[in-house]
């Protein structure tokens, strides 16, 4: 089986309702973990904190949520620079892109996009819906998982390095109860779903 790179991503957020005319939601931290399928256990961890182009303002609700502030988030690099340096971490090897749920792949595309990035992710799946799959209930936030597995919520939630780590320890979790993945798209969990 692949390993997984298991990313959690924090962008800049207002409290909804509250956004500035034409606001656009933009990474400011990528927090990664290799998990080693077969071992169960990380291979190595990145934390890339990035500086956002076109909104730069960090909210007080955004720095309250994450914990980031706005000195740090200007003192970040480039998304640009955080994915060379985190794909060049993770290598050639056979390995899967794997976040909770799609929103962080989509704000992956959206901001390459934005910024004129080429996307060299390779293929993802949301450990979210394979967590309902697997365990046939509802999708449920990262947190209700780890409560549901009995797993200590590890640093502070909404960062990305911990919550990666916490991601990282549902998928070990998920194979050692004999998971299989089965890289399930949107469109077809909710097929599957339904059939049930």
């Amino acid at each position: 089986m692949e390993d997984f790179l298991v990313i959690d991503l924090e962008a800049t957020c207002y409290k909804r309702g509250t956004e500035p005319h034409g606001f656009l939601s933009e990474i400011i931290e990528i927090g990664a973990v290799m998990l080693d399928t077969g071992a169960r256990v990380p291979r190595w961890e990145g934390d890339w904190i990035v500086r956002p182009r076109l909104n730069p303002v960090v909210s007080p609700f955004c720095s309250e949520l994450t914990t980031l502030t706005q000195a740090e988030v200007d003192g970040g690099i480039s998304l640009a620079q955080a994915l060379d340096e985190m794909l060049a971490r993770a290598g050639e090897g056979a390995w899967r892109f794997a976040s909770w749920g799609f929103f962080d792949r989509g704000i992956l595309e959206d901001n390459c996009r934005r910024y004129g990035i080429p996307y060299r992710m390779p293929r993802h799946f949301s450990l979210k819906h394979e967590f309902a799959l697997y365990y046939n209930r509802h999708p449920i936030g990262m947190a209700g998982a780890l409560k549901t597995l009995r797993i200590p919520l590890q640093g502070t939630h909404h960062r990305g390095i911990d919550d990666a780590r916490n991601i990282a320890a549902i998928a070990a979790r998920m194979l050692e109860d004999g998971w299989t993945p089965r890289y399930v798209t949107a469109q077809e969990f909710h097929l599957l779903k339904r059939r049930r």
